[in-house]
């Protein structure tokens, strides 16, 4: 079995190295048949990985890059100012076959003005789109996009519609997986005529269109795939975010009380550690840039050593079904049947 080679941006992130070298520790320790590239300041990296007895792990090298992009640098700056970053060294690597794919914690407009530069968008598509897991009472469903783009055609959206479709199919192994347009509401004469020509579009696809969705079917788990512009989608997950901490603080307040709730708390703790364990959003950190001819990943900027992992593990399950490919001959196959053209 040929080995999966991931390259990660190293400095990118609030964090670097001190979380993407142990994170890469881990996924050595636990993914089979990987290998990693640590791009970045060659002397941090290899500080980093001599404390972390990786100095004489064959399965991981270091990829010097001089510049990192910062989290509150311009996407257009970075993109021409800074070519020799950490983030565009990786995503050249990609571009130039030497590594399958590229999970980065950094500047998320950096990180997508890059990774279309330089690795263009797929044939048929004509935006990426941010897609990432969201936890739901059926299991977990798919979304996209996420801030990519904020304003879209019925035909972007069509064409996330069939992005969210086949990585569904890919990663989670789902046969016909079920595809939610967001909207105001349910019924057919609700919303914009762009959601609505977007919704006819998805609807004669070939797609397992379910319909129109709110914003409560996306934790529901009502379909498989949900569909939105980048705006909408972003400002959903954002505020789901803000209910689960809401909700954690309102739990450990109420906890603490009095000695009875404090007793309570402890009869409760396996249900409440559980419950945690499902809404940990360092399960779910792993946001795959969809519709580039290569994977790249994003990481939550934030992320600890466990959540970067887990955006190794979304990179290397991408490489292991080749979802680029699957994506461009499904594209590939319905512009045939309609005979449509995209620019």
């Amino acid at each position: 079995m040929d080995p999966k080679i991931i390259a990660l941006d190293a400095m990118g992130g609030d964090h670097g190295p001190s979380v993407t070298v142990p994170a890469a520790k881990m996924a050595l320790n636990e993914i089979s048949n990987i290998q990693l590239v640590l791009v970045g300041d060659q002397v941090r990296l290899g500080a980093e990985m001599e404390k972390l007895g990786l100095s004489n792990e064959t399965r991981i090298r270091i990829q010097h890059a001089s510049e990192v992009v910062t989290m509150d640098e311009a996407a257009v700056l970075a993109l021409k100012k800074k070519k020799d970053s950490s983030m565009r060294v990786a995503i050249n690597l990609v571009k130039e076959n030497k590594v399958q794919a590229c999970v980065s914690a950094g500047n998320t407009g950096a990180l997508m003005a890059t990774s279309k530069y330089v690795l263009k968008t797929i044939s048929g598509i004509n935006r990426p789109a941010i897609c990432t897991i969201l936890p739901s009472m059926t299991g977990h469903t798919l979304m996209l996009d996420l801030g990519a783009n904020l304003e879209c055609t019925p035909e972007n959206l069509h064409q996330f519609a069939i992005m969210g479709s086949v990585l569904a199919q890919s990663v989670d192994g789902m046969e016909n997986p079920t595809v939610g347009l967001l909207n105001i509401g349910s019924e057919a004469i609700k919303g914009n005529e762009s959601i609505k020509k977007a919704s006819q579009l998805i609807a004669s696809s070939g797609l397992n269109y379910y319909g129109f969705v709110e914003g409560d079917d996306i934790y529901k788990g009502t379909v498989n795939v949900v569909v939105t512009d980048g705006f909408v989608g972003n400002v959903s997950l954002k505020t789901g975010e803000g209910l689960a901490a809401l909700v954690n603080q309102i739990l450990q307040r109420e906890f603490k009380k009095n000695l009875i709730t404090r007793i309570a708390a402890i009869i409760a703790l396996p249900v409440l550690r559980n419950v945690a364990k499902t809404l940990d959003p360092r399960r779910y950190n792993g946001a795959s840039l969809l519709g580039l001819n290569g994977i790249v990943v994003k990481s939550h900027g934030s992320a600890d050593t466990s959540s970067f992992f887990n955006a190794i593990k979304i990179a290397s399950m991408e490489v292991e079904k080749d979802v680029p490919q699957r994506i461009s001959r499904v594209v590939e196959s319905y512009l045939t049947q309609t005979g449509e053209v995209h620019a």
